[in-house]
């Protein structure tokens, strides 16, 4: 058993190994015929690869061969067709050459004829300056004057008919625009004043108020005067209590004072409880309304016109002149008559409607505060005017509406003729013709009584006096002192509104005689 097992040991000691080479052996050999087949391959694959590069190189060889055919083939066209083209080229230029040459041979046989008719009209025009001089010279032998003086004479008698002709024209020709202007100026004066028509409420520098009874007169005058001092002291207006049955007349320089008064009493009678306290409230009231009316009747007169824009201090002042009076006409619809006469006439002669309203409209503007302050109301208005931003069209307007100043634009004279249309029409104002008169007469009267005057006059409207003295007895330095003593003599002699300008010229002439 032993023995067995044994031999079974050894046999698989030696067969193991035995296998172990054999699988070996075997193994390289399948490996060697597996190397073998796969170099094969390899072989196969590169000779593959090889034929594959080779057909490609061929393919190539020839694609590059047709392309640089190809090329060959397109440039070989351009060139022909550029030839072709420079040679058509080359047979315009030749022609265009034939042409110039033809031109320049034309030209040249054309200045050959030129020169030769010039070198004809050389000879012609000696010829005609020869027989211009010999006609010259038989002309001069006939008249009896050189061609110089027979110039001379032409000139002069052409200029002397040129001259009368001239004048004939001018004469004409002014006096047809004279007439012509005059119609105008006729036909648009009358057309403004047909548009326009106002009406006026006579006003004096006195008031009447009415009284329910007499007795309250003693309860206007008060416990020893008190009342009544009470109310002239806080209105500035004296109250006149005489034998006037049922009345108090009121009487005062400043309309808007007055009217202030007037409405205070007005009140104070209503309620009948007439003391110091009482009067100081309702003059106080009274105040406050006439302060409203005036801005409300300024507000209305821009309106009424269509003149806008005005700064407000001026509808102010416009509204002042509601109370404002001049020889009864009153100051704000004389001035709302003249913004209306001012348009009409600006559209009649096509300016500027607006501006010419408003010129018109604030032209007296200084006649609400002339009262207050020192100066004419032109100048005064004219200062307002600056203060408040207005045009300076404004402003020269309103310089120029008495002829102050020079008008620097037709409007300024548009103004200056509705407010002589304004103030001079029929019912406007109370004075009459012969006080007029007589006030002019007055005035040209005290300045002739001055030694020296030769001759006065009393223009715009008495608003100025101008006097001509007699160089020989008054000097320039005298004039000076002569136009103060003027102006103090009228205004201690005459009553006028507003100021008198005194002007005084004097005009030294020399004449000699050339014997």
């Amino acid at each position: 058993m032993i023995t067995a097992v044994i031999a079974v040991v050894i046999t698989l000691v030696i067969a193991v190994p035995l296998s172990a080479f054999f699988a070996v052996k075997r193994q390289e050999k399948i490996n060697n015929e597996t190397i073998g087949n796969a170099q094969e391959k390899a072989r196969q694959i590169i000779d593959d690869a090889l034929r594959t590069a080779e057909t490609k190189k061929r393919e190539a060889l020839i694609e590059a061969k047709e392309e640089a055919l190809r090329m060959k083939n397109e440039s070989e066209r351009e060139t022909r067709e550029r030839r072709n083209e420079v040679q058509r080229y080359e047979k315009r230029v030749l022609a265009k050459e034939e042409s110039v040459d033809k031109k320049a041979d034309a030209l040249e046989n054309r200045e050959t004829k030129l020169t030769a008719k010039e070198e004809e009209l050389k000879k012609k025009r000696a010829e005609a300056d020869k027989l211009l001089g010999q006609r010259v010279q038989e002309l001069e032998k006939i008249s009896g004057f050189t061609s110089e003086q027979a110039k001379e004479y032409l000139l002069k008698t052409v200029e002397d008919e040129v001259k009368i002709d001239t004048a004939k024209l001018y004469k004409e020709l002014e006096g047809r625009a004279k007439e012509e202007a005059g119609k105008k100026a006729k036909e648009y004066i009358v057309t403004a004043i047909q548009r326009c028509a106002a009406d006026y409420v006579a006003e004096t520098t006195i008031s009447v108020v009415q009284l329910p009874n007499d007795e309250m007169k003693g309860r206007i005058i008060g416990r020893e005067g008190r009342n009544i001092r009470t109310i002239e002291t806080m209105t500035g207006v004296d109250l006149i209590i005489d034998d006037t049955p049922e009345a108090v007349i009121l009487s005062g320089f400043d309309p808007i004072r007055r009217e202030v008064a007037r409405i205070a009493l007005e009140k104070l009678i209503v309620d009948g409880r007439i003391h110091p306290a009482r009067i100081e409230e309702m003059v106080d009231k009274a105040q406050k309304e006439v302060d409203a009316i005036i801005r409300e009747e300024g507000e209305s007169a821009c309106l009424e016109v269509g003149v806008h824009g005005i700064h407000p201090e001026l509808v102010r002042l416009l509204g002042r002149m509601k109370y404002r009076t001049s020889y009864g006409q009153n100051a704000l619809k004389h001035s709302i008559e003249v913004a209306y006469l001012a348009g009409f006439l600006a559209g009649e002669v096509g300016v500027d409607i607006r501006m010419a309203k408003r010129a018109g409209l604030l032209h007296d503007i200084g006649k609400s505060i002339d009262h207050e302050v020192e100066g004419s109301h032109v100048q005064i208005g004219a200062d307002l005017c600056r203060k408040y931003k207005e045009s300076q069209t404004v402003i020269n307007a309103v310089e120029a509406h008495h002829g102050d100043v020079e008008p620097e634009s037709l409007i300024a004279c548009l103004v200056q003729a509705a407010d002589a249309i304004s103030a001079a029409r029929p019912g406007a104002r109370r004075e009459t013709l012969e006080t007029y008169t007589k006030r002019l007469k007055q005035l040209e009267d005290i300045t002739n009584s001055f030694k020296g005057v030769e001759k006065s006059y009393a223009i715009q409207a008495g608003r100025e006096i101008r006097i001509m003295v007699v160089p020989d007895q008054v000097s320039d330095d005298e004039m000076v002192l002569m136009a103060r003593n003027i102006a103090n003599k009228i205004e201690d002699e005459l009553e006028y509104p507003g100021q008198i300008k005194v002007s005084l010229i004097r005009e030294s002439r020399v004449f000699d005689y050339a014997k």
